[in-house]
């Protein structure tokens, strides 16, 4: 089978204008829909499109990257290139199994007979005959490690013999469009280091010189407000950090809080009230508010409202900047309970780190601190790239690893890589 990466040329090179726009505070934006996320970057720093070219032509990658013996040396990137391996290894096993077509029915487990079971042993690549024995029950609880089908139990269930079903040339187009995702990361000696963030697995890596230096948990976004993937570069960090409250959320949340909690809310949740969002605004009194015209909407809010730097903000303790005109940074978070999970999508689109020190002392060399107790700002000593990207197939010893899809970008991405409206 003949695979052929197509490259999404127009947006490939998509930059957002750091414009003067009216405040939105701390909570990210959408990505406009013209920017097709399934496997499009949009890179807000141009200068971090070391890959990209205009008018780009489609490049057929696999055939040039699997025929026996070609080198590897070329390859874009190191996660590219482990990609690349993993679907060659897929390929060679589970793609080479017949795709025999299993009609759908009750689970089929140890001890299950039948024309079904026959199917499943030959999809597997065992012979018909034998029943649903311990060889089978192997096999299937094989696939379903690989495919990402949860716990792996040996039943083929309804989701098993679904994946089964979809074929491998399904799961090779996956593996090829996670392939051209990593294709938009930095090319080889593009930069000393740069921070990867996955948003798929719900990590960051630290690459110094095209190695992984390091890795950590993150909270990224939820489905409903998903993390974009775009590449931009971090200028600076706050310590002790505001939470600046969109003005949306001044009407529907604050300014709703004040008429249930009276102004106490104010003093019992660390906020404060500013005149506007000016650099010379003064701090006033709530009381000069008119909140219940805000909270009605015949108010329009100018004011500017902000939660104090401690333990009870969102950020709690430094704030990651990556100037972009989606509201996207990295920070601190006082929920560390939520890095056991490992569903991790559920931030409103920035993401949190398991390690804030961790991660300051790989960008500054240092961990900042502020003198004050109040917000200070803090310039990293270069910028360093930060590509946020989706990642939805891990490499592994033998191949490759599937992962769940919670933003559906590769059923996105399926048409814009090969045509049609192929979602599997």
């Amino acid at each position: 089978m003949k695979l052929v990466l197509i490259v999404g040329a127009a947006a490939m090179l998509a930059t957002t204008p750091l414009a003067a726009q009216s405040p939105h505070g701390d909570e990210p934006v959408a990505v406009p829909r013209a920017i097709k996320q399934g496997i499009d970057f949009v890179y807000v720093d141009p200068q971090m499109s070391s890959v990209a070219r205009r008018k780009q032509r489609p490049q057929n990658w696999l055939s040039r990257l699997f025929n026996p013996g070609a080198s590897r040396s070329g390859a874009p990137n190191p996660m590219f290139d482990q990609l690349a391996r993993g679907l060659q290894q897929y390929q060679a096993s589970w793609g080479r199994l017949p795709q025999t077509r299993i009609p759908a029915g009750a689970a089929l487990k140890r001890g299950s007979t039948g024309k079904r079971v026959q199917l499943l042993r030959t999809r597997l690549g065992l012979y018909p005959d034998g029943g649903y024995d311990e060889q089978l029950a192997q096999a299937v609880s094989s696939y379903q490690s690989v495919h990402g089908l949860g716990t792996p139990d040996g039943i083929a269930g309804k989701a098993t013999i679904a994946s089964l079903n979809r074929g491998s040339t399904y799961y090779a187009r996956r593996i090829a469009i996670n392939m051209e995702r990593a294709y938009r990361l930095p090319a080889q000696r593009a930069f000393d280091r740069y921070v990867v963030v996955d948003s798929g697995a719900a990590e960051v890596y630290f690459f110094n010189r095209d190695r992984m230096a390091d890795k950590m948990r993150v909270v990224v976004g939820a489905p409903q407000t998903k993390t974009p993937m775009m590449a931009v570069l971090m200028r600076n960090a706050r310590v002790d950090p505001y939470w600046n409250v969109p003005p949306e959320l001044v009407k529907s949340l604050t300014a709703r809080k004040v008429g249930e909690m009276g102004l106490s809310y104010f003093k019992d949740f660390h906020y404060e009230v500013l005149s506007d969002w000016g650099p010379n605004a003064r701090i006033i009194d709530p009381k000069t508010v008119n909140w219940k015209g805000i909270a009605s909407g015949k108010v329009k809010p100018t004011i500017h409202v902000r939660q104090l730097p401690g333990p009870w903000n969102s950020m709690r303790n430094m704030k990651f900047e990556m100037p972009n005109d989606f509201g996207i940074y990295l920070h601190d978070t006082p929920h560390d309970e939520l890095f056991v999970q490992d569903g991790r999508h559920l931030s409103n689109g920035c993401v949190r780190l398991e390690d804030y020190k961790r991660f300051a002392g790989w960008v500054f060399g240092y961990v900042p601190q502020s003198q004050t107790g109040l917000e200070a700002k803090v310039d990293l000593p270069r910028p360093v790239p930060v590509y946020m990207t989706y990642l939805t197939v891990a490499a592994s010893p033998n191949g490759v690893t599937f992962r769940p899809d919670p933003y559906g970008f590769d059923a996105l991405a399926m048409p814009q890589m090969f045509g049609g409206t192929a979602v599997g």
